[in-house]
């Protein structure tokens, strides 16, 4: 895939040495991309990026990622934490460096990203290894260490405050998200968006399903741009979210 070529070769233009290691997760390691998926690396570093690598990185990407190409390029995320604040393993992760289109227009006004806490690095760490997909560098277990279940669980619901103020411009990715969440407290396991719906679907009363499943249909089948909700469904999308955030929080009580 020309797009993933190009995200490694900017990583090497612009680390170099630096990066330990680039690996694939999300969609790309968990059953495939999708019409909609992002393409998802975590990028491995020795050490924390100085402000023109940064700069240089941030420029990179917003060439490559979604509407900044020139063609019909996937939107890219991209993570890069430093080795020694993730191995030996604490929480919360601490990411260097994370692009998204999502944050493009406060990349614009504001500059590149710069160090904080990412409590998502559990699950992309998780990911990372489970998928065992290195686009540079040695096997992901060589470089960073596995992420206790129960850091995994908090990582799971600290993003939902988040994702509940996104309900209403991005229904599609919410639903889904919040069925993986219940999935991965319920199971221990992070599964796909879709494989997450199907366990969800076969354990919500019959009333709770039509909005996941065509949230599930829309993300298998459809570009963001192609999404449509009924009048009925958007009726629907609340009560839904309620019943499934009532069994996350019994999970978090056991």
């Amino acid at each position: 895939m020309d797009q993933i070529r190009e995200i490694t070769e900017l990583v090497d233009e612009v680390l170099g040495h630096t990066a330990v290691g680039t690996y694939l997760h999300g969609s790309s390691v968990l059953g495939g991309l999708r019409p909609a998926s992002d393409v998802d690396v975590l990028v491995v570093s020795r050490r924390r990026m100085d402000d023109r690598e940064r700069r240089a990185l941030l420029h990179g990407l917003s060439r490559i990622s979604g509407s900044g190409s020139t063609g019909e390029a996937r939107p890219v995320e991209l993570t890069v934490t430093v080795q020694s604040e993730v191995r030996p393993w604490r929480y919360p992760p601490t990411a260097d460096f994370l692009y998204g289109e999502w944050l493009r227009e406060e990349f614009e006004a504001s500059g590149p990203p710069q160090p904080g806490p990412v409590p998502d690095l559990a699950l992309l760490i998780t990911m990372v290894l489970s998928g065992n997909h290195p686009l540079t560098g040695p096997p992901p277990a060589d470089v960073l260490a596995p992420v206790p279940l129960e850091d995994l669980v908090r990582s799971s619901v600290a993003g939902i405050p988040a994702l509940l103020d996104d309900l209403d411009g991005d229904t599609r990715n919410v639903l889904l998200t919040l069925a993986r969440v219940w999935t991965t407290l319920a199971t221990g396991e992070i599964r796909s968006k879709d494989q997450a719906a199907d366990w969800a679907l076969a354990r919500l009363p019959p009333e709770q399903r039509p909005v996941l499943e065509h949230a599930r249909e829309l993300y298998l089948n459809c570009l963001y741009r192609d999404e449509h909700w009924s009048q009925e469904l958007k009726a629907r999308v609340r009560p839904h979210v309620e019943t499934v955030l009532a069994e996350i929080d019994r999970l978090t009580r056991l």
